[in-house]
Formats: C-alpha cells, sequence, structure tokens
C-alpha cells in the first residue's frame, strides 16, 4: 500500500484507500496529513504538561483546531501549505518544551525532520502504526470526532466566540490518542467527545445567532440574473458577510453553493440586494456547476473536489481549504477583513452565470424558527395529523447508494415531516412533499454546521410533551455521513441518549467489529436496508 485513509464513508471497497483517495487526494498528501496529526498529538502532550504546570501556551488550543481543520476530507490538498503547518507545529511544540523543560522521550514529541523526510517518516506513524484493531479503531474514532469538532470550534472562534474548555478537551483528547490504549478509557474519551461536542455546536449556534440573527423561514430563489456573478461555496459566513460587503455596488451577484445555501435564511445576509439566490446542489457536482457558472468560485472551508481545467484560472480558496495552484485569500489581519478584491476582478471579466434551474426552495427551519410553530407542530401529533418525525440530516455524497434517501422521502406517508441539516438535503429537497396543516413536511434547519438544532427541537419536543426519555418522541433517525463532522454529530446525539439511529449508506469502515458491536449493543445503530422495511420500521419506531 502506497497510502492507508479510511476516514470518509466513501473509503475504498469499504475498507479503505490505499493508492490514491476516492477524494483525489494523492498518496503524498495523505503522507503529510498522517505526519501532521501526528505531530499534534506531540503537541498536545507538551501543552497538556505545560497546562499541569500552570504555565498553559493560551493560543495552543485554536492552534491545534485550525491544524486539525486542514485534514478533513476534501479540505485541504495543498502539500506546500501542508509542509508549513508541519513546520510550525514542530516549531510551536519545540518552543513550548524549551518553555517549560520537557523532557519526555515520546518519538511524537522529540521528532524533528526536514521536510525531504517527511513522506519517509508518514510510512511508519500513520493509521497502521497501530497494531491493535480495537485500538487503532477507537484512536480513530476520537481523532475523527475531534476533527469534526475542530470544524465547529474555528467557525465559531473567527466569530470571536471560544471557550477555553472545549479547547482543554481537544488538547488532553488528542494527548490520549497517542498515549492511551485500554479499551475500557478510550471508550469513555469517545463519548466524553460526544459532550463536548454538543458544547461546540451549542457555541458555534450561539455565534451565527448573535453575529446574524435566528435563521428565518425563506424561499431561496434557484435562478440567475444577467449580471456577473461571484459563487461561494463552503461553510463560514463571516466570509460570507465580508465578501457581501465589498461587492455590494459593484455590479456583481453573489450565489451560494452547497453547503452556503442556509446563508439566505439569516436576517443580517437579506439586506443585499445582490445576494441573489442559489447554485447548484451538493459538493460532489462542483465540477460540472462550477465550469457552467462561468463566474468565480471561493471554497470558504472542506468540500473541494479535485479542480478541473474548465475553472481552474477561476477558484479561490481561503482559512483552512486549499488545491495546489489555487489562489489563496489570506487571513483577515487582527481587527480586519479579507481582501477579496481579487474575485471582484475577476468576476468583471466574466460572463454571466449558465442558469441550471429555475424557481425556488424552501428553508430555515432552525430551532428558535420552529419552537415559534411549536403550538402547531404539538396540536398535530395529538390529532394524528403527524405521526413521525424523520431526522435524516448529514451528508452527501458521490455513491449511487445514496439515492436510497431520495427514495426514502418518496416513500414516506404523508404523516411523517422530515427533518433536516446538512448537505444530505440535496437528495430530497426539491420534491413536492406538501405540508401538514401548513407545515411542510420538510424542515430544514441549515448546514451540518446547523445540527445542534435538530436536536434542540427534539429536546424542546421532548419537555413539551412531559417525556422523561427523547426515545420516546415520535422521531426517528435515518443518518447519512460522509465525513468526520458527521463524526462528530453521531458522537452528540449518543451524547445525549438517542438510540436506534440508522446510519448509512455504510458503516464506518474504521469501526473494528469490536467496536462496532459495542455501538450496536448499547446504542441500537444499525446500517440502513431495504426501504420498504426501513420505512415502515421507522413509522413504528422499531
Amino acid at each position: 500500500m502506497s497510502m492507508f485513509c479510511f476516514q470518509c464513508e466513501e473509503a475504498s471497497k469499504g475498507f479503505g484507500c490505499t493508492t490514491k483517495g476516492v477524494c483525489g487526494k494523492h498518496s503524498k498528501t495523505a503522507h503529510l496529513q498522517d505526519l501532521l496529526v501526528y505531530l499534534l498529538k506531540g503537541l498536545a502532550v507538551v501543552a497538556e504538561d505545560a497546562a499541569r504546570q500552570g504555565r498553559p501556551d493560551p493560543g495552543v488550543g485554536l492552534f491545534i483546531t485550525q491544524a486539525l481543520f486542514m485534514t478533513i476530507t476534501n479540505a485541504n490538498f495543498d502539500d506546500a501549505r501542508l509542509k508549513d503547518r508541519i513546520q510550525a507545529i514542530i516549531a510551536r511544540r519545540e518552543a513550548l518544551k524549551a518553555s517549560i523543560g520537557y523532557a519526555g522521550d515520546l518519538d511524537a514529541v522529540n521528532w524533528i525532520g526536514t521536510p525531504d523526510q517527511y513522506e519517509t517518516k508518514a510510512l511508519v506513524v500513520g493509521v497502521l502504526s497501530q497494531a491493535d484493531e480495537d485500538v487503532r479503531s477507537l484512536h480513530e474514532l476520537l481523532v475523527y470526532g475531534l476533527k469534526g469538532m475542530a470544524a465547529y470550534t474555528d467557525h465559531a472562534a473567527v466569530l470571536g466566540f471560544e471557550q477555553p474548555e472545549i479547547y482543554d478537551f481537544m488538547v488532553a483528547a488528542l494527548a490520549a490518542s497517542l498515549t492511551e490504549s485500554d479499551i475500557q478509557t478510550l471508550i469513555g474519551w469517545v463519548l466524553r467527545c460526544g459532550e463536548f461536542g454538543v458544547t461546540a455546536m451549542a457555541l458555534l449556534d450561539e455565534a451565527n445567532t448573535t453575529a446574524y440573527g435566528n435563521p428565518e423561514i425563506t424561499k431561496v430563489n434557484l435562478g440567475v440574473r444577467d449580471n456577473p456573478g461571484i459563487l461561494i461555496s463552503g461553510h463560514d459566513l463571516k466570509d460570507m458577510e465580508e465578501l457581501l460587503k465589498q461587492t455590494e455596488g459593484t455590479g456583481i451577484d453573489v450565489y451560494t453553493h452547497s453547503e452556503m445555501l442556509p446563508a439566505h435564511y439569516y436576517p443580517a445576509f437579506k439586506k443585499y440586494a445582490h445576494f441573489v439566490g442559489n447554485y447548484g446542489n451538493a459538493w460532489w457536482e462542483q465540477d460540472t456547476e462550477f465550469a457552467s457558472f462561468n463566474g468565480p468560485i471561493l471554497m470558504t472551508t472542506n468540500c473541494i473536489t479535485p479542480v478541473k481545467d474548465a475553472y481552474r484560472d477561476r477558484i479561490f480558496t481561503t482559512g483552512q481549504a486549499g488545491w495546489p495552484g489555487a489562489m489563496h485569500i489570506a487571513d483577515r489581519p487582527e481587527g480586519g477583513a479579507k481582501d477579496f478584491s481579487p474575485l471582484i476582478e475577476r468576476a468583471r471579466s466574466c460572463a454571466p452565470p449558465t442558469e441550471l434551474e429555475q424557481g425556488e426552495i424552501l428553508g430555515g427551519f432552525a430551532h428558535a424558527q420552529v419552537m415559534t410553530l411549536a403550538d402547531t407542530v404539538i396540536e398535530a401529533v395529538k390529532s394524528g395529523a403527524i405521526k413521525r418525525f424523520v431526522v435524516m440530516g448529514g451528508c452527501d455524497g458521490r455513491h449511487k447508494s445514496r439515492s436510497y434517501y431520495t427514495d426514502v422521502a418518496k416513500a414516506l406517508p404523508k404523516e411523517a415531516v422530515i427533518l433536516t441539516a446538512g448537505c444530505a438535503k440535496y437528495r430530497y429537497n426539491k420534491l413536492d412533499l406538501g405540508d401538514i396543516n401548513g407545515i411542510p413536511r420538510l424542515l430544514d434547519a441549515g448546514q451540518c454546521n446547523d445540527s445542534y438544532s435538530l436536536a434542540i427541537i427534539a429536546l424542546k419536543l421532548k419537555e413539551a410533551f412531559g417525556l422523561d426519555d427523547i426515545n420516546e418522541l415520535p422521531i426517528s433517525y435515518d443518518i447519512a455521513w460522509y465525513e468526520q463532522k458527521a463524526i462528530i454529530v453521531l458522537l452528540a446525539l449518543l451524547h445525549l441518549g438517542v438510540k436506534h439511529i440508522r446510519l448509512g449508506p455504510t458503516l464506518p469502515a474504521f469501526l473494528s467489529p469490536n467496536v462496532a458491536k459495542v455501538l450496536i449493543e448499547n446504542f441500537d445503530i444499525k446500517p440502513i436496508g431495504d426501504i420498504e422495511e426501513d420505512v415502515r420500521a421507522m413509522m413504528a419506531a422499531a
């Protein structure tokens, strides 16, 4: 094997990518990411010791968060930037060691190599360096949960919202993924990761709604206008805000793509007349959609796919996203904004977008908005008009097996309401599913970043119905996963006590049979199956 990676749902043959990632990641990039994570673990060990001595590194939590974010699936393919980050990790670790007089003998704490040694080193410290299958499985489950948490935590930090206890947990858990091998102890760390996942998602929800208001029920335009446009994809709302401000009055329209669609639901963005609508579908269709858009594209976070020649000179990255050769928009200076003038200048010379579709799409059903409908919802449940809520949030992906979620949405009886967040909704959000007493049968809470809303809605309904157990609610879970943000959402749901989750299209390749057995026995996690049987079971709460 020239590489080994099994962190996403599309791991080759349900085992792992061994020559090149299905995501497009080359083996060298995979090696650099393996080494980066290994050295982050070493930094975490030193940072934890510094905190114990009462001499903590105040910025190490955010530093680790941003570095982990770079290694999420489809985030950063730029080897040069990965090497720069590795060098920064080593430099920070060595400075911290010197400041506290650290003298540990762990390799991850002491290895210093030159860039020409990175790939060779990565071959011996990657995922498979842990020989015990169950320990490896728990190490990776913990690390992938931390990667997802890092994404949410970084988004909140960009908006000025940080909680030291989240960083402290991430540092301690990352260190444990290097030093701990006891199965029960590692299971405890994984479950605590879910606990802090809830905290991180709550923090991001607070950050987004404080900055931009609570999402509102909104119809989003799917067509195009005759002006040049800029397309923004990924997840970062601060980038959206600054791009809208800098394009105002330029004659250039701004469109969202994929997980940026929910930006339209926030009140703060509705004042911009040039914020036109949503263009295209889920992240994996960007190769054709970016080509037809004609104007520049800004990738703000993960979900970038291998860049095609048709738009190579029009794609820009920022934040933790990266593609070799793409122009990268630098981080905002302290107290300032990012400079999006290169996109604006590029847009001036581009044709307007080629229209893909027309019409509108409805969304904006985050927890605050749904709670304003609480009386109507509760009455509909009590009367039997709504018999079941089905949570179908999560990720979309390339595999044809994901048509399962479209077919389930079509097969659910008219008394069922779908709750969703994340790009999984693109499998069914343009279907005409109708409504129940004025309540749409599809309630879109927003991005995968907004999955917290689905948990809050469930907890509020539990309280409204006077139930002791969240699993007594008329809610079933049929979740699609793809990458590590979905993993932290899953762990968060487990922490909240949710059971009987269907997870698909496949169970994670990084779960060993024994670890999978623990999750199945304790939480009744199950794979998706036959559509008719699954729908019948979900409606019967089986």
